[in-house]
């Protein structure tokens, strides 16, 4: 029997939808937010799934009356989806296709300090700072150290592990040593190359650019076919000179890019300090300008990676606004190679669309390969604005109190309200939602996560291209950390996400072993304060990280989830009644997956006296249950055979006389459905015997 089709239960008119397995391509990595917290959520939320409608955080009625996991057979599924084991090497097209993480990272700086290149006419006054530091501030040579120091560590903020390599003024013998040594560390790692040439030539129609002899008395130039050939692959290069399209044109002539990416720039601020870029752009341009002290922006309270604080709330936003810029822009697969697949890629490229708005408006032009569409003008940018403002208006009292506290952004409240116009009104047909991405960071604020989930929950209800969708934008990692928290306001809607998200994708049951998952789900299916049908979700979920998964199947096994299964499946109890027929018959395909051709679990569940608490199941009315209790007891039937003596622990205490009693008890129970009227009870009478 085949896990993981959609149908309305017998509570809901809706109408049959079936959902494949998509199994094509892997792994995927993000940024983890604080989703360990403790904490109960405030939020109220309101929003509808189906007829039920939910008005509080505490209430049990937001989950969908569209109830799943009751599709009888499958006959149409198991011809088109392999059933195989997740580990068979199958994965899932909505996963990048390779993690990769960038693990050595060289500097070049050749800014030749007080000495301007010969084909460069610098006008007064003229951009010279480089890193926010102005060069002539200080002795060249210290301004030199501070500048490379100062790169250094706006590259560590995105990936702290990774090994900085800085060369200041090199020559060509010290950066061929440079990057043989960031490959030789970085192994199949990729290596970034952020290359400044401010205080050279610009590169030369013939693909090279330019560095020192040891004398200072020439510019020396190096291919860049010989750069390539040095840092090999993967690698990522950024180029911050002038006529850096130049390079990108003689990188494409050189080879195919199809594996690989990067991103050239001319201006340096942009890619490694956003916000403070950002900032001081938007008060040229705001109705602020003239009672503004642009010292101030240097002060902002707070740190990046605090979301609590004013600085760490405008990261989160001018992330949210990039990745819905870059999701709603981009060919998906693209959107998944930049944004998804490596953390440090992924801030270069958000930050690679900030150098393109403000860039053009200097008519200046930011390029990069793969090529981006134009993205300066799109409409999010207007809702980074009004964050920025609200910021800017709040600044002087911040910097002059650091007591005073800061008035949040509406913006993600904002959009999540115009996500949920969307739900309203929004179909398969119509454009996807927009806001997706900022749904996904959502998650990451305790204020705003109850609400996030429920919407997200009733995306995910509109069918298996809304799942799909929501894996893609990245939501998976997000989601499996969640099951680390305790929060029990969150209990019913994450079971409900995990139930849509495994009926679309079973490869995932490897993921939520690893991390230990499936002890949520066990505890939510022991719980008593949750609805039958409710529970009836989770141990679809539990059925489907066993099923034909050996890890998953030992994992739940030294959870309990055997006795906890069979404690529900004996008689009734006064917050439990035992007539929803949906929560027995998934009690049953549950055991059933869990002991299936798993001889240490069929003898845990023989020890347990599972065919005496099963066979009564035989005699419920609904058809559905006693197939599902057939088709539990017909897979403890294997228990007897040769191949199931593995020397796995409790055989030795349970011996031959006791395995035959029980597999003539097994089959007594199942002949006396042999004739039942229903031919699903028959069919499965057929398959156990």
């Amino acid at each position: 029997m085949a896990l993981g089709d959609l149908m309305a239960s017998r509570f809901s008119q809706s109408s049959v939808v079936v959902v494949p397995n998509h199994l094509d391509d892997c792994a995927s990595s993000h940024e983890d937010g604080d989703l360990s917290s403790q904490r109960r959520e405030s939020e109220t939320a309101s929003s509808s799934y189906g007829n039920a409608t939910a008005t509080t955080a505490t209430s049990m009625a937001y989950l969908p009356q569209t109830i799943v996991l009751c599709e009888l057979r499958h006959d149409a599924f198991e011809a088109c989806v392999p059933l195989g084991p997740s580990d068979s090497g199958l994965v899932s097209k909505w996963r990048p296709k390779d993690r990769m993480k960038t693990g050595c990272v060289a500097l070049v700086l050749c800014l030749n300090i007080s000495v301007d290149p010969p084909d460069v006419i610098k006008i007064s006054p003229c951009a010279r700072m480089e890193c926010w530091i102005d060069p002539f501030s200080m002795a060249p040579q210290k301004a030199l150290e501070k500048i490379g120091k100062t790169l250094s560590e706006q590259y560590e903020r995105w990936q702290p592990k990774a090994r900085y390599k800085v060369q200041l003024d090199p020559t060509v013998e010290e950066v061929k040593k440079l990057c043989n040594t960031c490959r030789k560390y970085a192994k199949s790692e990729r290596v970034l190359f952020h290359y400044n040439g401010h205080g050279v030539p610009k590169p030369t129609a013939n693909g090279e650019i330019w560095l020192f002899n040891k004398s200072y008395t020439q510019y020396i130039p190096l291919p860049i076919s010989d750069l390539d050939s040095w840092l090999k692959t993967p690698s990522i290069y950024v180029f911050d000179c002038s006529a850096a399209g130049m390079i990108i044109n003689s990188f494409i002539e050189l080879h195919d890019w199809g594996g690989s990416s990067s991103s050239g720039s001319t201006r340096d601020c942009c890619l490694t300090t956003p916000i403070k870029m950002a900032l001081r752009w938007f008060c040229t341009r705001s109705l602020l300008h003239e009672s503004l002290d642009y010292s101030l922006i240097d002060k902002i309270p707070g740190r990046q990676n605090d979301r609590r604080t004013l600085l760490g709330e405008l990261n989160w936003i001018f992330t949210a606004v990039t990745d819905t810029i870059a999701w709603n822009v981009l060919p998906h697969d693209l959107f998944q190679r930049l944004f998804r697949q490596d953390l440090l890629v992924a801030s270069l490229f958000r930050n690679f669309l900030l150098a393109e708005r403000i860039m053009r408006s200097a008519n200046c032009s930011p390029i990069s390969h793969p090529m981006l569409p134009p993205t300066h003008q799109h409409h999010m940018w207007d809702a980074w604005d009004m964050a920025a403002e609200i910021c800017l208006s709040q600044l002087p009292l911040l910097v002059e109190d650091p007591n005073a506290g800061f008035q949040p952004s509406p913006f993600f409240t904002e959009q999540l309200t115009a996500f949920e116009v969307w739900l309203d009104h929004g179909s398969e047909h119509k454009k996807p939602p927009e806001q997706l991405p900022i749904v996904l960071q959502v998650l990451l604020s305790q204020c705003h996560r109850f609400r996030a989930l429920v919407l997200l929950g009733r995306f995910l209800d509109m069918g298996p291209w809304a799942v799909d969708l929501a894996l893609s934008v990245g939501i998976f990692p997000y989601v499996l950390k969640l099951l680390q928290t305790m929060t029990p306001e969150l209990r019913q809607i994450l079971v409900f996400i995990w139930t849509k998200i495994l009926a679309l994708d079973k490869s995932c049951q490897v993921d939520l072993v690893k991390d230990g998952g499936h002890t949520y789900f066990i505890r939510f299916l022991d719980s008593m304060e949750a609805y039958p049908e409710q529970r009836a979700m989770a141990a679809f979920v539990l059925a489907v990280i066993v099923d034909t998964h050996r890890r998953g199947q030992e994992a739940c096994i030294e959870a309990g989830l055997i006795h906890v299964c069979l404690k529900h499946l004996q008689g009734p109890t006064p917050n439990d009644t035992q007539t929803e027929p949906l929560f027995l018959q998934w009690l049953c395909l549950c055991l059933g997956k869990l002991w299936e051709d798993f001889t240490e679990a069929q003898i845990f569940g023989l020890q347990a006296d599972a065919p005496a608490i099963c066979a009564p199941l035989l005699s419920e009315p609904q058809p559905e249950v006693r197939a599902s209790a057939v088709f539990a007891l017909g897979t403890l039937l294997d228990v007897g055979s040769g191949s199931c003596r593995d020397g796995v622990g409790g055989d030795e205490e349970y011996d031959d006389d006791e395995k035959i009693r029980a597999e003539i008890s097994i089959v007594r129970s199942l002949l006396s459905v042999a004739s039942d009227g229903s031919p699903l009870v028959r069919a499965e009478v057929a398959v156990g015997m």
